[in-house]
Formats: C-alpha cells, sequence, structure tokens
C-alpha cells in the first residue's frame, strides 16, 4: 500500500484490545504508561493514516502472520501501511526508518534485529515528529542495551510476556522430564538463544528456573548462543553433543521454535532416539511439522504465539495514538497456548 497519508474520518476500534492482557508497567513495573517514554509530541492525524511496519527476519512464519495481522488490521481501520522485511540487517534498519520517515509516514512499528540500533530509531522518530512503538524486542532510547535501560527511556511495546511464556515452557519441561524417569546425572538440558535480545533472555531464564522449580533439580544446564535461526542452533547444538558424549537424554528449550527445532535436529543427527530427546518449543509453527509428519519426535510440546495477535494490536495501538491521541500503554500482551501432538490442531496453529 502507499505510504503517502490521505484523510479520512476515524473508524471505531475493534473488540480485538478486549482481549489481550494490558501491562501497566514498563520494563520496571513502575510506569502506568508511556507518557514518560522517549518521543517528540505528536499531533492528531484528521484523515487517513499512514504506517510502516519494519520487521526482522520478516521470512519467518511468525513474522509472517504478524504482517497478515497486522494487514488485516488495517485493512478494517482505513490506514495505509507499508510492511517491510529488514532480515538481519541493523544498516537496513536505521536507512528504511528514514525512508519511511521520508516518505511522509505518520508512525512506525519496529522489531528491530538488534536492539543496539534503538537510540538511532528514536532519535530520527523524535526528530520527524513520528509516532514510534516496538513489537516483540524491546529497545531503550539511551542506549543499546534495554537491561539497563533508564527509567521512562523504554518504547512502548506490542507482544507477549517473555518471562510467563519461560516460565510455561519451563514447566512443560519439567513435566515431561517427570515422567521420563532418566536419571538427573546421564541428562543435561540446553538453553539456546540470541544472547543480545533481551526478551530471549528473559524467556530462557524463566524456563530455566520453572524447570528446576518443576523437579528438574540435579540437571546440569549448558547455555547456548545461537542466531536465533534453525541452522545457527543446529550447529551449535552439534558441538554441544560432541563435547558431551557420555550425555544420554537431553532436554532443549529457547527463545524460539527455531532454537528448539534446530538443537533436536541435530540430536536427532548425532543419533538420539526421539524417547531420549525432550524439547520444548516456542512459537509452534516449526514443532507442528514434526507432529504432522507422524514419526516420532523429541520435541514433545511448544508454546502456541500468535503473531497475527500481535500485528492486529500493534496496528491497533499506533492507530488510537495517532487518531484520538490515545497514550500507548508501555507494553501489552497476547495469550499464549500450550500444545502438542495431540493438540495443535485443534489450537488452530498454521505450520510453516
Amino acid at each position: 500500500m502507499s505510504t503517502t497519508p490521505h484523510r479520512r474520518t476515524a473508524c471505531t476500534a475493534s473488540g480485538l484490545l478486549l482481549t489481550l492482557a494490558v501491562s501497566t508497567a514498563c520494563s520496571t513495573g513502575q510506569e502506568s504508561s508511556s507518557s514518560s517514554a522517549p518521543g517528540a509530541p505528536v499531533a492528531p492525524v484528521s484523515g487517513r493514516i499512514a504506517m510502516t511496519y519494519l520487521q526482522k527476519q520478516g521470512d519467518q512464519e511468525y513474522f509472517i502472520g504478524e504482517a497478515a495481522g497486522a494487514t488485516a488490521k488495517a485493512a478494517e481501520l482505513g490506514v495505509d501501511l507499508k510492511v517491510v522485511n529488514l532480515g538481519n540487517d541493523v544498516n537496513k534498519t536505521v536507512s528504511e526508518v528514514r525512508s519511511a520517515i521520508a516518505q511522509k509516514t505518520d508512525g512506525l512499528i519496529v522489531v528491530v534485529p538488534d536492539p543496539a540500533v534503538g537510540p538511532q530509531i528514536v532519535q530520527a522518530a523524535r526528530d520527524a515528529k513520528v509516532a514510534l512503538l516496538t513489537s516483540d524486542d524491546q529497545i531503550c532510547a539511551t542506549g543499546p542495551d534495554p537491561a539497563g535501560c533508564a527509567p521512562g527511556s523504554m518504547v512502548p511495546r506490542i507482544g507477549f510476556n517473555g518471562e510467563q511464556m519461560g516460565i510455561e515452557v519451563g514447566k512443560r519441561a519439567a513435566e515431561e522430564f517427570g515422567r521420563s524417569g532418566w536419571n538427573p546425572a546421564e541428562t543435561r538440558s540446553i538453553s539456546a538463544w540470541k544472547q543480545d535480545v533481551t526478551v530471549c533472555t528473559s524467556r530462557v531464564k524463566a524456563a530455566k528456573a520453572a524447570f528446576l522449580n518443576g523437579g528438574g533439580t540435579g540437571v546440569q544446564n549448558i547455555d547456548v548462543a545461537t542466531d536465533n535461526t534453525p541452522t545457527g542452533a543446529q550447529d551449535r547444538v552439534a558441538a554441544v553433543v560432541t563435547a558431551n558424549p557420555n550425555v544420554k537424554h537431553w532436554v532443549v528449550w529457547g527463545c524460539n521454535d527455531e532454537n528448539v527445532q534446530g538443537g533436536v535436529t541435530a540430536l536427532e543427527n548425532a543419533g538420539f532416539k526421539a524417547d531420549h530427546v525432550i524439547g520444548v518449543g516456542l512459537g509452534a509453527y516449526l514443532a507442528c511439522k514434526n507432529w504432522g509428519s507422524g514419526k516420532p519426535s523429541g520435541l514433545r510440546a511448544a508454546l502456541f504465539i500468535n503473531g497475527k495477535d500481535v500485528g492486529a494490536l500493534a496496528v491497533q495501538t499506533l492507530y488510537d495514538r495517532l487518531k484520538s491521541g490515545k497514550e500507548m500503554p508501555a507494553e501489552a500482551f497476547a495469550p499464549t497456548t500450550m500444545v502438542d501432538a495431540a493438540t495443535f490442531k485443534a489450537s488452530g496453529v498454521t505450520c510453516s
């Protein structure tokens, strides 16, 4: 769609927001809204609104769904929406932000490949007086690491509650481990994620704690740094397996389905049968391919996160800001569901 704004009357907001949980906190749990968040004052748009949705890894199933949800919501609201796939290119992120601003976009929604680019994006939006919202990953106005962000400096975000997602993954991994009867001394758990992505770290940290609390005490954990892709995780996990030849059983979780799928594949290639592997994914869009094949899989379950909900909520949130001046919440969260081979079809999981 065109990125040149036209003018029209306001549309009625849909009921989607009523089904999604809105946090009353920023990263510290202290701020009630984004009123103190970075950004210049943005005047309401009196006519047709133009938005740009800039996504990392736009060819991944989750982000494809996110773009579809955003596009559908934009059509419903009469918004001109342009979706851009940034891949993993940080430089492209900055250039596409500047390009969108030059094309007179009214608002930006960004999923950053690297949070270090946050201050540049915030400054560009502030200078142009363009509304800025992030989805999925956090960015900070004052530094490259959202974990150390000063109060009031986090950009409003639409996504999922990373800690809660990690808890659900860790609990399910512990349940599967408890049913396995494996000797903890002969078992290792793997936490695989891109370690400079704050939301990933939050998920993995919570999964570790939940696994231990759920009965995983005695199982040594191995942290594996990846690029959040299946091939990246597969290569790194393969090296870990080679370095631990005496381990008989493996438990795998990570930031997303890509990490767990890659880890499970590496274990399969190393000769581990499905009944010696417990993988709990996050996303379910790759896990369901394993289940649909009808073959035994070490990927036992996955937390279903629906990108369509996030994309739609992001567009709705930015629309409300631009049309009526409504403050954006510091964070808004979409719901999740744990699924497995027996339940994923009924839950509406779309396989990539």
